[in-house]
């Protein structure tokens, strides 16, 4: 019997599980994989999360991270705007993160079970059953952190895996870890036809290319993601540029399908959720890890109330569905409306051509998405 059993060793799971154990818990964390490993994500971390990455036991300082403090924006056709960001970010990969991460769990006592997949999570008389491919396990609470779509969302029948294919559910992620001579302070992002690119610098002396669009783009093509990129992406004169000047440094790109921009349940059969699990900010918003771990935060000391005693079951889910929805539900909502002003040429150009000539404008809509540290 475990305290609390997390489902998902991404930035929220392994965030999570530190500050519990901190608190003294008996901790499980379950994840597929096996550290480290890499995930699509834009690598790009709001400053916000500087301070709470060093209190929990990393040293940015020390890792060298490259400061990010300026954002170039291209439309479609590869017209630019430029405009400083104030306090900005950092770059890392989550190759190096994930896996200092669960490092620093592991050392604080957390059972980490790698390469374990969850197949059930039952509650039943106030705890809760756990089967995995290997075993079964028991714990007081729950924490959903597998991330953007899992086997388990259907399992549990959540409501956003019952939407047909829209505009909100029918993304797909490409990401590359590249050797570039690109800009090292600054983040592009680079529109395309029903897309935009993210590239950032990250550790190791490399970039991060990272882009979203439709699984309608890829169809057209038959799959076939060069193909994609030379027909769509290329549309745009400064991306094609980068892509033609960066060297891969591996093979093929990572990939994932059917990501979802929908409103997600907080709390769902009496698991608590948080990360991408909770609700996906768009990418181009570059504030979805800070998220993640700000809402590790936030549920960390209500699980440590009610395993004290301090509060009941009902008390700290009211607590947690408002807090996070107060910290988070301006964010996502912004995010999608930012969204809906990139990707279409017409409306994308006229934005960009609109914004370039409105620093402040541009500045607001920066703040929109990101948050105070935590």
């Amino acid at each position: 019997m475990y305290d609390v059993a997390i489902i998902g060793g991404g930035l929220a799971g392994l965030s999570l599980a530190i500050q519990l154990a901190d608190a003294g818990h008996k901790i499980v964390l379950i994840e597929k994989e096996k550290y480290p490993f890499h995930k699509v994500c834009g690598e790009y971390i709001a400053m916000e999360s500087w301070d709470f990455l060093e209190r929990i036991g990393i040293d940015l300082t020390s890792l060298n991270v490259p400061i990010i403090n300026e954002l170039l924006i291209t439309d479609c056709r590869g017209k630019e705007l430029k405009q400083h960001l104030n306090p900005g970010g950092f770059g890392i990969s989550r190759f190096t993160l994930d896996n200092i991460l669960a490092k620093i769990a592991v050392g604080k006592g957390v059972h980490l079970l790698e390469n374990t997949k969850v197949t059930n999570v039952v509650f039943n008389a106030d705890e809760f059953d756990i089967t995995t491919d290997n075993t079964q396990l028991k714990s007081k609470l729950v924490a959903g952190a597998w991330g953007k779509r899992s086997a388990l969302d259907i399992k549990l029948n959540r409501n956003f895996i019952q939407d047909k294919p829209s505009e909100k559910n029918h993304f797909i992620g490409v990401k590359y870890h590249v050797n570039a001579a690109f800009n090292s302070n600054e983040i592009a992002l680079h529109n395309f036809e029903n897309g935009y690119c993210g590239i950032s610098k990250i550790d190791n002396n490399q970039f991060c290319v990272c882009y979203l669009t439709t699984a309608t783009n890829l169809q057209k093509f038959s799959g076939d993601i060069k193909k994609m990129e030379q027909a769509i992406l290329f549309k745009n004169s400064t991306l094609k540029s980068c892509f033609e000047s960066f060297t891969p440094v591996y093979d093929k790109p990572l990939a994932i399908a059917q990501i979802s921009f929908a409103p997600k349940e907080i709390i769902h059969h009496q698991v608590f959720m948080l990360g991408d699990a909770a609700g996906l900010i768009t990418p181009l918003c570059g504030n979805g890890m800070s998220m993640a771990m700000h809402a590790s935060v936030l549920l960390a000391p209500l699980f440590d109330a009610y395993l004290l005693g301090k509060t009941n079951r009902q008390q700290m889910e009211n607590a947690y569905e408002k807090s996070w929805k107060n910290q988070f539900n301006p964010r996502l909502k912004a995010g999608r409306v930012i969204q809906k002003l990139f990707g279409n040429p017409m409306i994308t150009n006229a934005s960009i051509g609109l914004l370039k000539y409105s620093p402040m404008l541009t500045r607001q809509l920066i703040g929109l998405t990101h948050g105070k540290p935590f």
